[in-house]
């Protein structure tokens, strides 16, 4: 074992917990709201862990800025109507084994753990009281206080917060966004293949087809055997 400070940094969306169905369904609610053609399903896919109005912007790119704005008000109010009528746990469940192995990784005490998500604030706080995952990150940083993936901002204030440095720190996510925000702040990825983005768009230090498989993909980025 090393005796320096890993930061193990995750996604959400995607990566922790399932619901790209929610989403789909929100922005697409978001739309019709205000009159306009709805996205398609797979469009919609595509952007997910962009921040909101940046998947917005991204899905119809002549709205104005006030446009823009107004929808993405509209998504979150969509999506936070479904997390009240479901409650977050079972709108988001983790996919199976996630438990498990932030478990693992947590009681290793050179290792802390963090989350860079497109979620909002008050969305993230949800889901983790809702699966019983407080106190397990030592910083969650949200698109409400961060410029938009892939900006490396939100990685950045995960090393301050965690004291780390970024040669020790790796970052988990599903989408091509959560990659290019890890080169950018610096720091190595891994990408999950069982959410948003297919294998071929990720272009990670390392790939995890199973969440069994993240604790040794993660030692050998950070310099420990598998």
């Amino acid at each position: 074992m090393t005796d320096r400070l890993k930061l193990v940094i995750f996604d959400v969306d995607g990566t922790l917990v399932e619901g790209e169905s929610h989403i789909v369904d929100a922005m697409q609610q978001a739309f019709a709201a205000h009159d306009l053609s709805r996205p398609a399903s797979a469009d919609v896919r595509a952007v997910i862990g962009l921040s909101v109005e940046t998947a917005v912007a991204r899905l119809s790119p002549d709205l104005d800025p006030a446009t823009c704005a107004a929808v993405g008000r509209s998504y979150r109010t969509a999506f936070r109507d479904i997390r009240l009528s479901m409650g977050a746990a079972r709108m988001n469940p983790l996919f199976p084994g996630i438990r498990e192995v932030l478990d693992e990784l947590a009681a290793d005490p050179w290792t802390l753990l963090a989350v860079a998500t497109g979620k909002s604030r008050r969305g993230l706080d949800a889901l983790i009281e809702g699966h019983g995952l407080t106190g397990l990150f030592i910083s969650t940083q949200t698109a409400d206080d961060h410029p938009s993936k892939p900006d490396p901002s939100m990685i950045a204030a995960c090393l301050a917060d965690a004291g780390a440095e970024a040669r020790d720190a790796v970052m988990i996510g599903d989408t091509s966004y959560d990659m290019e925000m890890a080169r950018a702040a610096g720091v190595r990825s891994i990408g999950v293949t069982w959410g948003a983005h297919a294998a071929d768009r990720l272009a990670a230090d390392a790939l995890a087809h199973r969440v069994e498989d993240l604790p040794g993909a993660i030692g050998s980025l950070l310099g420990e055997p598998a």
